[in-house]
């Protein structure tokens, strides 16, 4: 591609592993894509179940213009790590999920709209923050987190826990034992914020949750300013491990210092809830696509 020239337009799938359905549905996404001029790319495991070689890398992702994540939110999370400033438009396949909005029925015709409204300009998302974890004291090696950044001890229950305490911009929050201590963002306060009783935030909302783990002194949940730098100095001899969005983690060794903060850039979210499904919808039946064969493909619905 010389300079000055147009690029083409590239969507990147990424779809739920070991689940066949999803990748039927990615399947016939691209296939609808490809129809209409777009260059699609689908992540390395999606692309063997559908036979077709070797597949993208999800850290590449952000060199496309729009993402499509296929699956529950921890498929959503996985495709966000490589994102970037990329849009991330999320598919339901009927689980429990907050951050995929579009369900699969209706999915080939909403990516091909959010399609349409990128390249004509009237794309509307959303942004998340995201939360980087750092220490002066602890080598570590964590992504940004997207839902939240855990300390906590070596396992949950009595004697199991870690031994902190918890500031925000120099103020204290809370200190004493507790299985951890969670700082969430608004997005995720529906994850494990919500499993220790923590509130449920509204996107909108530009804060940051602060919650405990079972805590030996427990303080209520505590909503601060996004922008609030939140540090948590672990005490005493016992280990502790950090881990955000529960995937990545890192040990700790005390004494040791963490800082948790919002981190750029932020996830961008496609709002499905502002775009125009044409009324004449496409229909996936039989491994057929508006009546076309998708693909001869080697998985089953």
């Amino acid at each position: 591609m010389t300079d000055g020239e147009a690029r083409d337009m590239e969507v990147g799938i990424v779809a739920q592993h070991d689940n066949d359905r999803a990748a039927r549905l990615a399947g016939a996404m691209r296939a609808s894509l490809r129809r209409r001029g777009v260059d699609v790319r689908v992540d390395r495991a999606t692309a063997r179940t559908l036979g077709d070689g070797d597949g993208a890398a999800v850290a590449d992702y952000h060199e496309c213009e729009l993402i499509v994540s296929v699956g529950g939110d921890g498929t959503f999370l996985f495709a966000a790590r490589g994102a970037g400033e990329t849009p991330i438009i999320g598919v339901n396949l009927g689980e429990v999920g907050f951050l995929n909005a579009t369900g699969p029925d209706d999915a080939v015709e909403a990516v091909g709209a959010q399609v349409s409204s990128f390249e004509d300009g009237s794309l509307v998302t959303r942004e998340m923050p995201r939360l980087a974890v750092s220490s002066e004291t602890a080598a570590l090696d964590l992504d940004p987190a997207v839902n939240e950044a855990v300390v906590a001890g070596p396992r949950r229950g009595r004697g199991g826990g870690v031994d902190a305490a918890v500031s925000v911009d120099g103020s204290r929050y809370a200190a004493g034992d507790a299985d951890g201590f969670i700082v969430a963002t608004p997005t995720g306060s529906t994850a494990y914020n919500l499993s220790e009783y923590g509130p449920l935030v509204h996107h909108d909302v530009d804060g940051l949750i602060l919650n405990q783990m079972a805590p030996a002194e427990p303080m209520p949940p505590l909503v601060v300013d996004v922008d609030s730098e939140v540090v948590v100095r672990v005490r005493g001899d016992r280990p502790a491990t950090v881990v955000c969005d529960g995937r990545r983690s890192d040990p700790l060794d005390p004494p040791v210092e963490v800082r948790i903060a919002r981190a750029g850039p932020p996830v961008r979210i496609a709002d499905a809830f502002r775009v125009d499904v044409p009324e004449s919808t496409l229909r996936i039946e039989n491994g057929q696509l508006d009546g076309e064969l998708v693909e001869d493909l080697p998985v089953k619905i």
